[in-house]
């Protein structure tokens, strides 16, 4: 009787996970304002976490390794002003930063690594999303100089559903030819329902410059995510694991009105 318990469970386990797509993971940096003008609140809220964002299904992250801003040609660290605050259940940092001149913020976040257990690997995302201030709209396609990383070959604020965007993926800042990007929206409400597991996450691929493009179908934040493998391994219990690596850009799409 147990064996064939066990059995049964094995099967069900094997069942489920051949028979539902993955969910995809992604580190999440998401500002309460992606447009900051004259007039308006000049603190700007940000969140970072870690999960499957259209199925709102979060996952522990701990305090980043780095979290910081590039903006008119200076970096600065903002680790240490992170605060522990809870999204989708889970550990999650957050804090406001005051923009105080023009210009072209890029909040950037790497994480520690993350264990996936079920990819018997460790995950790497190295995020950003990007704020523009006070009419200033320059340097938005500039390179940060992380591990890996989208590059916005259109402007990733300012955007309309329905707009194209457009990225490059680099690796070591090279381009990573016919790069694997996965798209998915955050659905932060809870409203929006995929018609099949196979909506939740849009998969396309970079041509041979690592160019991509996706056309997206509704306001709100979207994230695109280039995965690659590492060239190098983490211990895991002893022994050498692989290490996945994301670049990973948030954008916002607003409503035509």
């Amino acid at each position: 009787m147990k064996k064939c318990v066990v059995f049964i469970l094995w099967f069900l386990w094997v069942f489920i996970v051949w028979a539902c797509p993955a969910w995809a993971h992604y580190g999440m940096v998401i500002a309460s304002d992606t447009m900051v003008m004259q007039e308006e609140n000049r603190v700007v809220g940000l969140k970072l976490s870690f999960s499957h964002p259209f199925e709102g299904q979060g996952m522990e992250l701990l305090k980043p390794k780095v979290f910081g801003v590039v903006a008119n040609g200076k970096r600065q660290d903002l680790t240490s002003a992170l605060k522990k605050i809870t999204v989708m259940g889970h550990t999650a940092w957050e804090t406001h930063y005051k923009i105080k001149r023009p210009g072209v913020y890029m909040f950037y976040m790497e994480p520690e690594p993350y264990w996936e257990p079920a990819e018997d690997s460790f995950i790497i995302h190295y995020t950003k999303t990007v704020v523009a201030a006070f009419g200033d709209d320059e340097n938005w396609d500039a390179e940060i100089g992380l591990k890996t990383e989208i590059i916005p070959l259109a402007k990733p604020f300012g955007l309309y559903a329905g707009n194209v965007f457009q990225g490059m993926v680099r690796l070591d800042g090279q381009p990573v030819p016919f790069a694997e990007v996965e798209v998915e929206y955050y659905n932060k409400d809870g409203k929006s329902q995929a018609p099949t597991g196979y909506m939740v996450t849009q998969t396309i691929k970079a041509d041979q410059n690592g160019v991509f493009t996706y056309a997206v179908p509704k306001a709100g934040w979207w994230g695109f995510a280039a995965l690659n493998g590492a060239d190098f391994k983490l211990q895991h219990a002893g022994e050498d694991k692989d290490v996945e690596l994301g670049a990973v850009i948030w954008v916002k799409f607003h409503d035509w009105k």
